[in-house]
């Protein structure tokens, strides 16, 4: 998990999305933890019987899914040394390449592969086993950034982000999550040079005008939401404006916001303010706003983990209702979870059509929807 700001740090938020009686400050927000535990391992157990004989999950020959499955089961207190796990993991090993990097030669992924793969190593590393290697790891991915080691000029769009890894690959938002996700995982801080390069990619992933982004493109939608990339022409997976926009989507508005928490950025950052203005207006558990039910998996792990990232306990919309968001997104992924204890996007857009990654999806979002007591201001 991405490390939290201290509280006092986000007293401007609490103030404007909490503002609760002391009567409310007693309870504890999020859903009933009998019924989320008991979704948690049928979802677990799923996953349990649609494992591979080699250990792997979908894909024997890339370990993208496999590493994503194992990672949920580990956050979903399966231990390492489950017999499901323990295999998982020695399957993962197979991709271990002489440069560090954990991929699949075959498969043009190597950023997105290792930095997945190092999670789920990392989460099983209770007992130091894989030191050297999520220290490995770490060195091949900063390898991948763009950055003055590339001779990427600072005023290139591409500069700070991380793309799949493949030959000329251009870096989106969404690898960019992952690549951070791994640095901090193998113990990155938020002043760490290549964390401060992404934050550079990070801004220009924004729909706001500033002196951050200076790309052609915030000034066309400018409503504080974030895109897929500002590369090779600029990208947003859901469309372009009538006036050559790059429309914003949630999925990365939570991601550039959780990335950009990381890097340290405050609550007083217009960066933040506009993201959170952006969250407030499109507060969803139903859908991924701007894409409706594509990647709506995704989505939800990724809203889950951001919102608990900025230890919100309570999220507020346009409207001003206060949501108890993790209470709200675990009863909708109940009412969503199959007989057999799976999930699955019947919308197959990135993959989600498959159970085992909608499954895994769902189980990282479920970690950060576990019931806490309520702050007090």
């Amino acid at each position: 998990m991405l490390q939290r700001l201290p509280v006092r740090s986000w007293l401007l938020i609490s103030s404007l999305m909490l503002g609760l009686s002391p009567a409310l400050m007693a309870q504890t927000v999020g859903p009933d933890a009998g019924q989320l535990a008991k979704s948690r391992l049928r979802g677990a157990n799923f996953l349990k019987t649609t494992q591979a004989a080699d250990g792997s999950w979908t894909s024997p020959e890339s370990p993208g899914i496999s590493g994503l499955v194992t990672f949920s089961m580990l956050q979903s207190g399966i231990p390492a040394k489950d017999p499901v796990v323990e295999k998982a993991l020695k399957h993962l090993e197979t991709f271990i390449q002489p440069d560090g990097g954990i991929y699949s030669p075959k498969s043009y992924h190597s950023n997105y592969e290792t930095a997945i793969c190092l999670l789920a190593f990392n989460a099983a590393n209770a007992s130091k086993k894989y030191d050297e290697l999520i220290q490995r790891a770490d060195r091949y991915l900063r390898k991948l950034q763009w950055d003055d080691s590339e001779q990427t000029d600072k005023s290139d769009p591409k500069y700070g982000g991380a793309g799949y890894g493949r030959t000329n690959d251009r870096p989106d938002l969404s690898n960019t999550t992952f690549f951070l996700d791994a640095l901090q995982a193998a113990g990155a801080k938020g002043d760490d040079p290549a964390v401060q390069n992404a934050l550079i990619f990070l801004s220009r992933c924004q729909n706001l005008e500033s002196a951050h982004n200076t790309t052609p493109f915030p000034a066309k939608v400018n409503d504080g939401g974030f895109y897929y990339t500002p590369a090779a022409g600029g990208n947003s997976q859901a469309g372009n404006t009538e006036n050559g926009g790059l429309r914003s989507y949630a999925s990365m508005t939570y991601a550039g916001l959780k990335s950009m928490v990381f890097a340290g950025l405050t609550a007083e950052d217009p960066r933040v303010k506009a993201a959170l203005e952006w969250i407030s207006n499109h507060y969803s558990v139903q859908e991924n706003p701007g894409l409706g039910q594509q990647g709506v998996y995704y989505y939800f792990q990724i809203f889950a983990k951001s919102l608990s990232t900025l230890d919100l306990d309570y999220a507020t919309d346009t409207d001003g209702k206060q949501h108890d968001w993790r209470k709200e997104l675990a009863e909708h992924l109940f009412q969503r979870q199959q007989a057999n204890g799976a999930w699955l996007n019947k919308n197959d857009r990135w993959y989600e059509g498959d159970p085992n990654l909608a499954t895994a999806y769902t189980l990282m979002a479920m970690k950060y929807c576990e019931p806490k007591p309520l702050k007090a201001k």
